[in-house]
């Protein structure tokens, strides 16, 4: 198929055929791919981007199949874009305690794709914004990121979401490892699933405690606690209500504008970087690197000395 203007109108009209197409191309670093993300760009800025992370286990797929449910129940329409671990064999996405979600799947205001992580860091695929980017376009009203929930997860769920819900169970752990993690400086919401659990109250009280510290410093948006039992839709609405919150908070505050233009500007500059390391390694130089590894470790070049020695002489 073709790049043309049917397709773009295709997507902005939310033909999920004509979607799920456009993020194939993405993902499949198709030569169409920046042409179809530069012709929807201006159709972007509308969606509510929210991450919900958290350790494994925690019930993040349980989580966001609650909040479709309800979502959808108000008319909404929601992008899920999930991301997993690739498999060893395929390099795909796995799909795991997702498969509860598939009773949404066919509903036509729902679209649910995995996408494998690909050993990007924090879990987060690398294409992942750049499909959010089409379900914006194509007029979803909200995007929803559930992480794989290891690794360095935080910069990753910051950089391409407005709203980053941080789901613990009582048997995370203990509260060093929490911090440790980086959950605690990341999330706009706490939530405790399984809160039918034994030591949910110790784990709510310690989050308090932390909290409080983290809210003295912020004298705007406080970061919520709030107790959920996902699977039997326990503490959903609550949940529900805190993140319509935060988008009011958001937009009232102007943080909105300033995360899109993060956004914008990690685009930018991972572009040129990607081009300029394409560009870079030409011929020449990458002769040169190969001249320096023949010879012995007492005899080449530090690396530190090779790299400023090839910068200078740019590419070749």
């Amino acid at each position: 198929m073709d790049l043309n203007e049917d397709i773009i109108s295709e997507i902005l009209n939310g033909n999920n055929r004509i979607i799920a197409h456009a993020i194939s191309l993405i993902e499949n670093n198709d030569n169409h791919a920046k042409s179809l993300l530069s012709s929807i760009y201006p159709s972007t800025g509308k969606a509510h981007r929210i991450g919900i992370t958290g350790p494994p286990g925690a019930g993040k797929s349980s989580i966001t199949n609650a909040l479709i449910e309800i979502l959808t129940n108000e008319d909404k329409s929601i992008a899920v874009i999930g991301v997993d671990p690739s498999s060893p064999f395929s390099h795909g996405a796995f799909l795991g305690d997702r498969v509860r979600m598939m009773k949404h799947h066919d509903k036509k205001n729902v679209f649910i794709r995995s996408m494998a992580s690909r050993g990007s860091s924090g879990g987060l695929a690398r294409k992942s914004h750049e499909v959010a980017d089409i379900f914006d376009a194509a007029g979803f009203d909200f995007i929803i990121f559930e992480t794989v929930g290891v690794g360095q997860i935080e910069l990753d769920v910051m950089n391409v979401t407005d709203t980053v819900v941080v789901v613990l169970v009582p048997e995370s752990g203990d509260d060093i490892q929490m911090m440790k993690a980086g959950l605690m400086e990341i999330a706009d919401i706490f939530i405790i699933n399984k809160a039918d659990r034994m030591g949910v109250n110790s784990l709510y009280s310690s989050l308090q405690q932390t909290i409080s510290l983290i809210n003295k410093e912020n004298n705007n948006w406080k970061i919520p606690i709030q107790k959920t039992t996902a699977t039997k839709m326990q503490g959903i609405y609550e949940l529900r209500k805190l993140i319509d919150n935060h988008h009011t908070f958001l937009n009232e505050n102007n943080e909105i504008k300033i995360k899109s233009n993060q956004r914008y500007s990690l685009a930018v500059k991972k572009l040129i970087s990607e081009l300029s390391n394409k560009i870079f390694w030409k011929q020449k130089n990458n002769n040169k690197l190969k001249t320096e590894l023949l010879k012995t470790v007492k005899n080449r070049m530090s690396p530190y000395e090779l790299a400023e020695k090839l910068f200078e002489k740019g590419p070749q």
